[in-house]
């Protein structure tokens, strides 16, 4: 009876929703703790408030682990349940002192309970967990690219431009901003006009040896810009469309397995009003087999007493 109520608990809409209202508040609160004043002012209602908090969340790990009855360990079969375990049961560990500031992380981190809350947002993580594979590919054949540009680059502009591409590492760094997008432009015209004639304002002492590549450094920046911001980035995004797909198309087949396996109330209605038909059969034969035992008996008995 205790499992059914609490599995009826778990799966209730409203105590869903207040779950979630209890995630935005932990993110509310842990939001005005990084506001000194207002922590030392209210320090006691946040504390009450992080407190209930965490009581609740203690609450709905409790009412799912009974709902599973005796096999409770099947609550931790579910990924996101095991998520918003490890987050509760770090939030209960006893950080003092120098740890505080893990105690507060730790606050922080109870907001991402939201994604277990909302079913949307785990088909969003879902399908960044599936694309993980995929963009590690994705992401050697871009550091490949970086490589071999960082080590051009290096090679023909690091005496033109030692604030940008004196190194190898720095080269990687500028190449970073240039295929963000992020005034990539400026890096382009120092090299193809020479650091005393664009750039370095400011920075005279720097430019010991201008030298302007127009054409080369025009090339480089642009087939840059096109092989790394409007080809291999939009990789990632194929990839992670591609991963939404697939975790968009899981979710309906278990959604939909889901509902095959549940029945319906009617359905349920109907296998109750069976099995009380052959309850009601069962004893029909069993009244009968009774009366004729009795008959029998009554016959003997009278075939005894004449005799």
């Amino acid at each position: 009876m205790i499992v059914a109520k609490m599995k009826a608990l778990a799966e209730n809409a409203y105590f869903q929703n207040f779950v979630t209202v209890a995630i935005l508040a932990a993110g509310v609160v842990v939001g005005l703790e990084t506001y000194p004043s207002i922590a030392e002012a209210y320090h006691t209602p946040l504390w009450w408030a992080n407190n209930i908090i965490l009581g609740i969340f203690i609450v709905e790990v409790i009412v799912k682990m009974v709902a599973e009855g005796k096999t409770f360990w099947r609550y931790f079969y579910d990924p996101w349940n095991v998520f918003d375990f490890i987050i509760v049961a770090l939030c209960l560990m006893p950080f003092g002192g120098g740890f505080v500031a893990v105690l507060r992380l730790l606050r922080v981190l109870r907001v991402l309970k939201l994604v277990t809350a909302l079913p949307k947002l785990q088909i969003l993580v879902g399908a960044l967990l599936k694309s993980i594979p995929s963009m590690v590919y994705v992401s050697m054949l871009l550091g490949l690219l970086f490589y071999l540009y960082a080590v051009t680059a290096t090679f023909f502009f690091s005496a033109n431009d030692p604030i940008h591409f004196e190194t190898l590492q720095l080269s990687m760094l500028s190449l970073f901003r240039t295929v963000t997008l992020e005034d990539w432009t400026d890096l382009m015209y120092i090299n193809m006009y020479g650091c005393e004639n664009y750039g370095y304002d400011g920075n005279e002492e720097l430019c010991t040896a201008s030298e302007g590549h127009p054409v080369m450094a025009a090339a480089f920046f642009v087939s840059f810009v096109l092989s790394g911001t409007m080809i291999i980035l939009n990789l990632f995004i194929g990839v992670i469309m591609n991963g939404m797909e697939e975790a968009q198309a899981e979710a309906e087949e278990l959604a939909k397995s889901q509902r095959t396996e549940r029945p319906s109330l009617a359905q349920e209605m109907a296998g109750v009003a069976s099995q009380l038909a052959d309850l009601q059969r069962t004893l029909a034969a069993l009244q009968v087999r009774a009366e004729l035992e009795a008959d029998a008996a009554k016959e003997a008995e009278r075939l005894a007493q004449a005799k």
